[in-house]
C-alpha cells in the first residue's frame, strides 16, 4: 500500500489536537474529571415510533477544559421493555460520516431482529457534537455544494476555481467556528460516548458503529476499555492508515465498482441498449458527462443545472450501494437514446442534490483535516493525484475536490496520526467487512482485525454494500443477532472466522419516468431506511 503521508508510528506521540497521545495506555481521564450532565427524557413525539424518547446532554467543548465553556448533544432512546433481570444495558449506534445523524437507528436497527433480543436493549442514538440537532449546529458556507459547481477533471480548466472555493469553505469554517473545529475530532466524540455512559448510569454500554463509527467505537474502546460489554463494527475504518491514503484506496475501488456497474449494463443490453461491451457503457457516460458541459440540464426542484459535477455526484453512490444501478444505467439510456433528461433529474434530486446544511460537511473535514498531516502543495497533488486517476479515472477527482478543504485547514495534527488501536482490554469485537467495498475497502478489515486481539471478522466474499448489515442477509444478521443476544461468536479461527455469500445483483429494469417532474416525483434525499440510501457516507 502507498504510503503518501505516514502511517502511524509505533512511537509515543503527543497529538495536539485529540487530548490523547498515540501510543498512550487506556485512558480513564476525560468526562470522569467532571460531573456528568443530566438527560431529562421526553417524549420524541414520533407518530411511528411512539416510544422513543430524546433528551439534549451538556458536554465540555475541550475535555482538556471540563469546567469551561460547554455544548449539547442531542440523544434519543428506545427504551428496553424485557424484565429487569433480561435487559443487557444501553447500545449505543453511530452510522458514520464523520457526522452523520444516529437519531434514526434505534427505530430501525432495533426492528431488523428478532423482538427477544431486541427488547433487552435500551437503544441509543445520537447527533455528533456540532451537527444536526446538537447544539450548536455547525454551519460555513451553506451554498458549498449548490448546483452547478466546477467541473471536476481538472483537464477542463477548473482547477482554480476548485481551489479558490476549497479556501474559501475552509475560511468561513475558521471565521465562525475557530473554537470549536479543533474539537471535533474522533477523539472528541468518543469521549462524547462516554460523557451519555455516564449519564446513563450505566457501568458499560454496547456499541455498534458503521463506516467512520467503526473509528469512533474502536477510539472508545481505546479509552475506556473497561466500559465495553460488546461491540459491532461495520465496514471498517483501517486503524493505522492516515485519511489521504484512505482517500486512494477509496479511488481505486470505487473504480472496480463502476467497472462492474458497466459490466452488469452491458449484459442487460437488451434493457438500457448501450452496447454487450463493458467499454461502450463506459464511452456512453463519458458522452453524457461532455454533453452537460455544454447544454447542462434544469435541476428543478433543486436549485441550479445538473453540469458534470452534478452527474458524477449522482453516480457515485453507486459504488455504495448497487440497488442503485438500474435508475443509473436508465439515465444514461434515457439521455442517449431519447434525449430524456427526466431520469437524470429524477436521478440527481434522489441521491445527490444538496438539502439544507446539517453540520455533517464542517464535522468531515473538521475530524479528518484536523486527525492527521494533509499535503499542503497543491503542486504535489497535482502530481500525486494525476497519477491516481491515470489507474481509476471515475472517482479520483471528485474525491480530489470533496476533500480540498484539507489543504487549508487552519488546525491540523502531526504526521503521528489518528489515536494508536491495540485493543488491550477489550472483550471480543465483532467485526464485518465486504471484500467490494469502496468508501471502506477491505484492508480495513483485516487491519482492524488484527488491531484487535481476540476480534471476529465476518467477510462477505464478493459483498459490495456499504455497511452489510440490514439488507436481509441471513447469514450476516443472524451472526450480529447472535452476539446480541448472549455474546456467541463464529468459531472459525484465523483472520476470517466466517464467510458469507453475497446478495444477488439487481434485476435490470427501466425506472420509467412519470410523465411530469413534480417535487413529489423527484424526491431527495433519501430517508436512510430506504433501499437506495446510503448508510455512513464516509465520503
Amino acid at each position: 500500500m502507498r504510503k503518501v503521508l505516514a502511517m502511524l508510528s509505533t512511537a509515543v506521540v503527543v497529538v495536539a489536537l485529540g487530548g490523547a497521545s498515540v501510543g498512550a495506555a487506556p485512558d480513564t481521564g476525560g468526562p470522569e474529571d467532571f460531573g456528568p450532565g443530566k438527560l431529562v427524557w421526553s417524549s420524541c413525539n414520533d407518530t411511528t415510533t411512539p416510544a422513543l424518547q430524546c433528551a439534549m446532554l451538556d458536554v465540555p467543548v475541550d475535555y482538556a477544559d471540563p469546567r469551561g465553556r460547554r455544548i449539547k448533544i442531542k440523544v434519543n432512546r428506545l427504551p428496553a421493555t424485557a424484565p429487569k433481570d433480561k435487559q443487557q444495558g444501553p447500545i449505543l449506534l453511530n452510522p458514520g460520516g464523520p457526522g452523520d445523524s444516529g437519531l434514526w437507528m434505534p427505530a430501525f436497527i432495533s426492528g431488523q431482529i428478532p423482538a427477544d433480543v431486541a427488547s433487552t436493549y435500551d437503544w441509543i442514538g445520537f447527533d455528533p457534537r456540532g451537527t444536526n440537532a446538537s447544539e450548536p449546529h455547525v454551519v460555513c458556507d451553506a451554498n458549498y455544494f449548490h448546483a452547478e459547481r466546477p467541473d471536476y477533471q481538472v483537464s477542463q480548466g477548473t482547477s482554480k476555481a476548485w481551489l479558490k472555493k476549497a479556501a474559501g469553505y475552509a475560511a468561513d469554517c475558521t471565521a465562525d467556528w475557530s473554537w470549536l473545529l479543533p474539537h471535533m475530532t474522533t477523539v472528541d466524540n468518543a469521549r462524547d460516548l462516554e460523557s451519555i455512559r455516564r449519564a446513563l448510569g450505566a457501568p458499560k454500554i454496547n456499541f455498534y458503529g458503521g463506516s467512520w463509527g467503526t473509528s469512533l467505537g474502536s477510539t472508545y474502546g481505546q479509552l475506556f476499555p473497561s466500559r465495553v460489554r460488546r461491540m459491532v463494527l461495520d465496514s471498517i475504518v483501517g486503524p493505522t492508515i492516515s485519511w489521504y491514503d484512505h482517500n486512494v484506496l477509496q479511488d481505486r475501488e470505487h473504480q472496480r465498482r463502476f467497472d462492474a456497474f458497466a459490466d452488469w449494463t452491458a449484459r442487460a443490453d437488451s434493457v438500457y441498449h448501450l452496447g454487450t461491451d463493458p467499454a461502450a457503457v463506459v464511452k456512453a457516460y463519458r458522452q453524457v458527462e461532455a454533453a452537460l458541459r455544454t447544454d447542462p440540464v434544469d435541476a428543478a426542484p433543486a436549485p441550479g443545472r445538473i453540469g458534470p459535477a452534478e452527474f458524477e455526484d449522482t453516480f457515485s453512490g453507486g459504488g455504495y450501494n448497487f440497488l442503485r444501478w438500474p435508475r443509473m444505467a436508465t439515465v444514461l439510456s434515457a439521455y442517449l437514446t431519447a434525449h430524456d433528461t427526466r431520469p437524470l433529474n429524477i436521478a440527481y434530486n434522489r441521491y445527490a442534490a444538496p438539502t439544507a446544511d446539517d453540520g455533517t460537511f464542517p464535522a468531515y473535514n473538521a475530524a479528518q483535516c484536523t486527525e492527521n498531516a494533509w499535503p499542503r502543495d497543491w503542486e504535489f497533488w497535482k502530481k500525486d493525484q494525476a497519477g491516481i486517476d491515470a489507474a481509476a479515472p471515475f472517482y479520483t477527482y471528485n474525491n480530489m475536490w470533496y476533500n480540498a478543504a484539507c489543504m487549508f485547514w487552519p488546525h491540523q495534527g502531526n504526521q503521528a496520526g489518528r489515536l494508536k488501536i491495540t485493543g488491550k482490554g477489550l472483550p471480543p469485537v465483532l467485526l464485518f467487512q465486504a471484500t467490494e467495498d469502496a468508501p471502506t475497502p477491505y484492508e480495513g478489515g483485516l487491519a482492524m482485525h488484527d488491531a484487535l486481539p481476540g476480534s471476529k471478522l465476518v467477510v462477505q466474499n464478493g459483498g459490495s454494500f456499504h455497511e452489510i448489515l440490514f439488507h436481509g442477509n441471513a447469514c450476516l444478521d443472524d451472526t450480529f443477532t447472535a452476539y446480541l443476544r448472549d455474546g456467541s461468536l463464529p468459531k472459525g479461527g484465523g483472520r476470517i472466522a466466517k464467510t458469507c455469500a453475497p446478495e444477488s445483483e439487481p434485476t435490470p429494469v427501466y425506472v420509467t419516468p412519470p410523465p411530469a417532474l413534480t417535487a413529489k416525483s423527484a424526491t431527495a434525499p433519501l430517508a436512510p431506511t430506504d433501499p437506495e440510501a446510503i448508510r455512513g457516507s464516509l465520503r
